[in-house]
């Protein structure tokens, strides 16, 4: 499926009838030749973006799966990048991909770090933690970071309801549900439970200040607005 080194469509059934992390275990080998990785495009709007805000000593990669961030995290940071990621298989590919980056396994709804960073991101995750649990993420990541860090990401734009993209996206998040009613273990992936108003005020609450800004290189929708912004979200202090 998607291409003859992608997964088949057995396969993406088993993973998703498996909990997240046995899912994404199943499907580390072939993660990279599926639609699910963030595309180049977007990983290198972010790093053109976050490069003039820097320089940054140490990165973190958060739900780093097989490392894609490395693209961003890498030129900008002076010296180390870890990738943080609680599937075993993810992070077996990302050490192979990347052996001159550090690698942690942890859930990072409980991050082990302490003021070890001074860039944090995220690549396409948010999908997997239900709302009520982001401020246990964010605050981890608050801590994670060194006085004056930043913690970014991009944030696409709501697809139009006129959109096709919409209402595939809605039934995607429909079968999940229905899925995870009458299934265990669930599978926690959905596309619409992270609208930029909340991310914002579950940021604020973790002790972020918060701004946005256009990532334009991913262009504009039919009305104007942007197709992609980063979320830029500081932690209090001044970087050292």
């Amino acid at each position: 499926m998607f291409s003859t080194q992608g997964p088949s469509l057995r396969e993406l059934a088993i993973q998703a009838l498996s909990s997240v992390e046995r899912g994404y275990d199943l499907l580390a080998p072939k993660f990279d030749h599926t639609p699910f990785r963030t595309p180049d495009s977007v990983l290198d709007a972010t790093a053109d973006t976050l490069r003039p805000l820097g320089p940054f000593r140490h990165g973190l990669d958060v739900c780093c799966g097989t490392g894609a961030g490395m693209r961003v995290l890498q030129p900008l940071c002076q010296e180390r990048a870890t990738g943080v990621d609680f599937s075993t298989g993810m992070l077996t590919q990302a050490r192979t991909t990347h052996p001159d980056a550090d690698w942690v396994r942890a859930d990072v709804r409980a991050l082990p770090f302490t003021e070890a960073f001074d860039l944090a991101v995220t690549f396409g995750a948010l999908g997997h933690f239900l709302p009520a649990e982001r401020p246990a993420l964010f605050a981890g990541v608050y801590r994670a970071l060194r006085p004056g860090g930043l913690f970014a990401f991009p944030i696409g734009a709501p697809p139009p309801v006129t959109s096709g993209w919409y209402w595939t996206l809605l039934g995607f998040d429909l079968a999940m549900r229905a899925r995870n009613a009458v299934w265990r273990p669930p599978f926690v992936m959905y596309y619409r439970t992270c609208p930029l108003h909340a991310v914002r005020n579950d940021l604020t609450a973790a002790g972020f200040t918060v701004t946005t800004t256009p990532l334009t290189a991913l262009g504009r929708r039919q009305d104007g607005s942007p197709r992609y912004r980063l979320i830029l979200a500081r932690k209090a202090g001044t970087p050292t």
